[in-house]
């Protein structure tokens, strides 16, 4: 029997998936109804999340932070049984991960850090990437299991805060490359384009497909030869800034980048590839 805590949009899925593959489902979150709203699909409701954990063989979370995780696994504790695993989905600080990991292991709990990347609908279909770290012998105990709730797990080495850290990276980025494209429908707005024919940019230049190449160049650290000088990248950044003030549209990500720009030529890499700015930490 499995034991999931937190009926959000991920772990509501997670459970319907479970539910279909015939296992046994006790379901518990702090708003009721978001649990109750699974017992027509076979899910045991529960108001206490210790008596949800009674005779389970494995717990798997899906809250919303570190503090929340904390507090849900010290009220369930009374609860478990022996043996039990815990495996946490949950998006969370990489240092209070790895405290937790070790906290429950020497309490004799074995602690499985698994995030994921993966939206609703992945969590149904068993699709996606799911990352774990840590002690190896535990992970490879779970991971039959693991494997039927996503298209793929991914070991990233026994650090138990590893994981936790690769799930901020990609993160990230998607924060960053969403709200970029949100800046480039805002600057089309205020350039008198219409949104639909900003987005068909994208039909033909295909950015995000030389990702890999452009993190590689990066780490190569050849600024000295540039494909695009900082000085010229800067002049670009402001015609942006420029366009967008003289529609009223506000940019997000431009302004910050400029600053950053700014602080590099300051200190002499205006002919440098732009990618300069990275120097620091390659």
């Amino acid at each position: 029997m499995i034991a999931f805590y937190g009926m959000g949009l991920l772990g509501s899925n997670f459970v319907r998936a479970m539910l279909e593959r015939g296992e046994e489902v006790h379901v518990w979150n702090r708003t009721r109804s978001k649990a109750a709203a699974l017992e027509d699909a076979g899910a045991v409701v529960f108001d206490d999340p210790a008596e949800a954990a009674r005779d389970a063989e494995r717990i798997h979370l899906t809250l919303s932070d570190d503090a929340v995780v904390d507090d849900v696994l010290e009220r369930a504790r009374s609860g478990f049984a022996k043996g039990v695993a815990v495996v946490d989905h949950t998006t969370t600080s990489p240092t209070d991960t790895g405290e937790r990991v070790r906290r429950w292991w020497e309490r004799g709990v074995p602690f499985q850090h698994a995030p994921v990347f993966m939206g609703p609908q992945n969590a149904r279909d068993g699709t996606g990437i799911m990352l774990a770290s840590g002690n190896r012998d535990r992970f490879e105990a779970l991971r039959p299991e693991l494997a039927k709730m996503t298209g793929e797990v991914r070991y990233l080495g026994t650090d138990p805060s590893r994981a936790a850290a690769f799930k901020l990276l990609g993160n990230l980025f998607l924060l960053s490359m969403t709200t970029g494209l949100i800046d480039v429908l805002r600057l089309g707005k205020a350039m008198g384009i219409e949104p639909d024919d900003a987005a068909g940019l994208f039909d033909w230049l295909n950015f995000g497909a030389g990702a890999p190449a452009r993190i590689k160049g990066i780490l190569l650290g050849t600024f000295e030869d540039p494909s695009w000088e900082l000085a010229m990248a800067r002049k670009d950044a402001r015609l942006m800034m420029v366009a967008a003030a003289q529609g009223k549209v506000p940019l997000a990500t431009i302004p910050a980048i400029a600053e950053e720009m700014d602080r590099w030529i300051a200190k002499g890499h205006a002919h440098d590839d732009w990618t300069v700015m990275a120097k620091e930490v390659v």
